[in-house]
């Protein structure tokens, strides 16, 4: 009879650590290849996502990496002008960054005195927000261009376009370095709030595309 409870028991820790590394392998391929969860750190997209928030992430919308093959597939659309991006940082690919897609490859972009023009016709902005009312003579933020976005790469902007350390200052971001598109935000903390309004419950799954 002992022995018998002992082998149920066994059978039961089995079972417990198969469950246990079944979910983790699981957690581990939804994170890679389905959504993944961020948490915004800076205010470069305010006023679209503010600091604090939380994000899910859609790693699969424009095809799914094969590891060492170098390849992707399943592609449902490629990025387009407007999405929002959580992508490896250029200058630092150990970072992740997260920016709207302002121009597609082909594309011929330009800034004059804070105003974008795409293809030379201007472009109706309905994301971007601006503080600082003067523009800048010197300097890339609010003049740049024009630049012809070249094969396979995406200009990107943040939407507080007077704070944003974007691609007018260090260049495209390239196809093979997007992430996924920010889709939801699932949660948001203000840490600088009161402890009555630290959770900022009107934020709460309001959608990003």
């Amino acid at each position: 009879m002992a022995q018998t409870l002992q082998k149920k028991q066994k059978s039961k820790k089995v079972e417990y650590i198969e469950a246990i590394i079944t979910a983790f392998i699981l957690a581990l391929i939804i994170r890679a290849y389905v959504v993944q969860a961020y948490k915004i750190p800076s205010g470069s997209m305010i006023p679209t996502l503010l600091i604090g928030d939380h994000i899910l992430v859609n790693k699969f919308i424009y095809g799914t990496d094969i590891p060492f093959i170098d390849k992707t597939i399943l592609v449902l659309r490629d990025p387009e002008r407007g999405d929002i991006i959580v992508f490896k940082y250029p200058q630092d690919p150990e970072r992740d960054f997260i920016k709207r897609i302002i121009a597609v490859e082909g594309d011929k972009i330009e800034i004059k005195n804070k105003k974008i023009y795409i293809n030379d016709e201007l472009f109706n902005d309905p994301w971007g927000e601006y503080e600082d009312k003067n523009s800048l003579v010197r300097g890339a933020r609010d003049n740049y261009g024009p630049v012809i976005v070249p094969q396979d790469k995406y200009f990107v902007m943040g939407d507080n376009r007077d704070n944003s350390h974007d691609s007018r200052f260090w260049g495209f971001v390239s196809r093979e370095e997007i992430k996924g598109e920010a889709f939801i935000i699932y949660f948001s903390w203000n840490s600088n709030g009161n402890l009555l309004h630290k959770i900022r419950l009107d934020r709460f799954f309001d959608l990003l595309i």
